[in-house]
């Protein structure tokens, strides 16, 4: 069930597709305005919708806001479930795409504006900028555990976060982090295969 303020809930496809499109504009135009110099007129312009109309689909620019970025976060968590569920890749494949969906395609001048009107205005977007870094951890948790066991996954996850954190603020281009992040995963994913290799000889030798 919908919340009072969600707007008005789509009834047809066609419906659907018109509002993740206008979702699409104002998640543009809040980027390059920040949130509170967005108005919902340039929402509407850049959507090409009229002004009453945005405001039938969305009761309030916060509730636009947060519609606006629930969207965005949750393609993004789709994203990476997808890349994680083709077990035919190799892990180390899987892993970089899944931190390129979910980061890199955040880097550079235009796709930091993104980031910066979401971390920006947490108290407007309730638990949806907790839940779905949350998510992302443990999707990238179960994909390592697999390999490296369940004891070891959470610290080597934890490790990939940090480094994908650090070099998204270091990184002046998609590329960049793509580069970067795939030697950290290299690494990592390297490491803890030998330990694991190496403590399953050990408790096999007599």
């Amino acid at each position: 069930m919908s919340s009072p303020d969600a707007g008005h809930p789509p009834s047809t496809a066609a419906d659907t597709d018109r509002r993740a499109l206008v979702l699409d504009s104002a998640m543009v135009t809040f980027a390059r305005f920040g949130y509170r110099k967005t108005s919902m007129e340039e929402v509407a312009r850049a959507a090409r919708i009229s002004r009453p109309g945005l405001y039938f689909l969305f009761s309030s620019k916060e509730t636009l806001f947060r519609a606006a970025v629930t969207q965005a976060l949750e393609r993004d968590i789709a994203a990476v479930e997808h890349v994680l569920a083709d077990s035919a890749r190799p892990l180390r494949e899987r892993l970089l795409e899944a931190f390129d969906q979910w980061a890199g395609r955040y880097v550079g001048p235009l796709a930091q504006d993104v980031t910066a009107v979401i971390e920006d205005n947490p108290e407007l977007l309730g638990e949806i900028v907790e839940s779905a870094p949350r998510r992302f951890e443990e999707l990238i948790t179960a994909a390592i555990a697999v390999e490296s066991g369940r004891a070891a996954a959470p610290s080597v996850a934890q490790t990939m976060i940090s480094a994908s954190i650090g070099l998204k603020h270091q990184a002046a281009s998609r590329e960049f982090y793509r580069d970067r992040m795939k030697v950290a995963v290299e690494l990592l994913v390297r490491q803890k295969s030998s330990r694991t290799k190496s403590s399953r000889t050990t408790c096999r030798t007599p």
